[in-house]
């Protein structure tokens, strides 16, 4: 009797628990009001993405490219991405093409955490300057398309932010003063843009950052020696501006930069010893700028460079000896220098082209085939 009375309860306590569980878990209605906002200054003619995004479906499951917080329903994701794998793209057999601008009202997905909107050529316009008020905004990623304007001015705001990357747009203006704030940023690339000025003198407040990549810029001025202090960096790319001076003989002290692209700017002076006997540099690009002085005769059994180019300097003098004692150096270009005398015999020069030293004033042997 006791067991036939507790069923209904039971069951009605499952089917209220169940309704409060899908209340909860389905799309916030001001997040819905949000994303069809987004949604409306956007065209995707192509791949069909936003034919899902129906008033029909639950934005929270149904919506390509969002994700929701399981217990509050809240929008914490926009992910779409203009190359990808998805089977979406597999069906059409291309990548995607998107035109229009980025809506401010993307900034009322207050709980959003990751906004990647990449790849996708066409989008333009700029930044709504309120997306600095997403709080809790870990990953912005807003690459390869048309977008204009500055960076935020108040970018510092967002202190979660771990990746920021802004690269192949059109944007100008200087990095903000503000972002050397974002102390849990990791990955920063702003690759070839527009942006000028010189890089913050407080640049190595970014202690967690491993990969900074702002090639193809016209940023100015010379290297931070902040920077120096600066133990996760890994990978460095400054290359195609206008930075200029010598080349601080603290780079090559820095603990985990493997990864140092400096080509097409205008330095000048020496190349420092540390910089080529460090054993850490996989990939050392210091091509294209207005360096002299000899090749440091720093290399040795530890010496490890997937790529070394030196070339389209004003090097002179002759090639180290010690470079034959390299443990690997799978790269080398030291062409159009001012380098004479013997080409150096045994790794790595039975492997390389003549192209690795050719239009030096007066080099000889080795791929060369010309007589000493």
């Amino acid at each position: 009797m006791t067991k036939s009375l507790a069923s209904p309860l039971t069951s009605l306590l499952a089917v209220t628990f169940i309704t409060v569980i899908s209340v909860v878990r389905s799309c916030s209605p001001t997040d819905l009001t949000a994303l069809n906002a987004f949604k409306s200054s956007l065209s995707e003619p192509n791949l069909g993405i936003f034919n899902t995004w129906s008033e029909d479906k639950d934005c929270c499951k149904d919506w390509y490219g969002i994700s929701c917080d399981p217990d509050s329903g809240r929008v914490t994701d926009i992910s779409l991405r203009g190359e990808s794998e998805d089977a979406i793209f597999q069906k059409a057999g291309r990548s995607g093409y998107m035109s229009g601008s980025i809506d401010p009202a993307v900034c009322g997905l207050t709980a959003l955490t990751t906004f990647v909107l990449a790849d996708w050529k066409g989008i333009s316009g700029e930044i709504p300057s309120c997306i600095t008020s997403l709080a809790s905004l870990r990953i912005l990623d807003l690459a390869g398309n048309r977008i204009t304007g500055e960076i935020p001015s108040d970018i510092g705001k967002l202190t979660k932010l771990g990746v920021l990357n802004l690269a192949e747009n059109r944007m100008s203006g200087e990095i903000p003063a503000s972002l050397t704030s974002l102390a849990e940023l990791k990955h920063l690339e702003l690759t070839e843009n527009g942006i000028s000025g010189e890089i913050p003198a407080d640049f190595g407040s970014l202690k967690m950052l491993s990969r900074a990549l702002l090639g193809r810029n016209e940023l100015t001025g010379s290297l931070p020696e902040s920077i120096s202090g600066m133990d996760r960096l890994a990978d460095l790319d400054l290359s195609r501006n206008h930075i200029e001076g010598p080349i601080p003989e603290w780079v090559g002290n820095m603990k985990v930069l493997s990864l140092l692209n400096l080509d097409s700017n205008s330095l000048t002076g020496p190349i420092p010893g540390s910089l080529l006997s460090n054993s850490g540099y996989g990939v050392l690009n210091l091509s294209r700028n207005a360096l002299e002085g000899t090749i440091p005769d720093v290399f040795g059994s530890t010496t490890y460079f997937v790529a070394l180019d030196l070339s389209y300097n004003n090097l002179a003098g002759r090639i180290p000896d010690s470079l034959s004692s390299a443990k690997f150096v799978g790269h080398l270009d030291i062409s159009n220098n001012k380098l004479c005398g013997p080409i150096p015999t045994g790794s790595p020069f039975d492997h390389l082209e003549a192209s690795s030293f050719s239009d030096n004033e007066c080099l000889c042997g080795g791929p060369l085939m010309k007589t000493c």
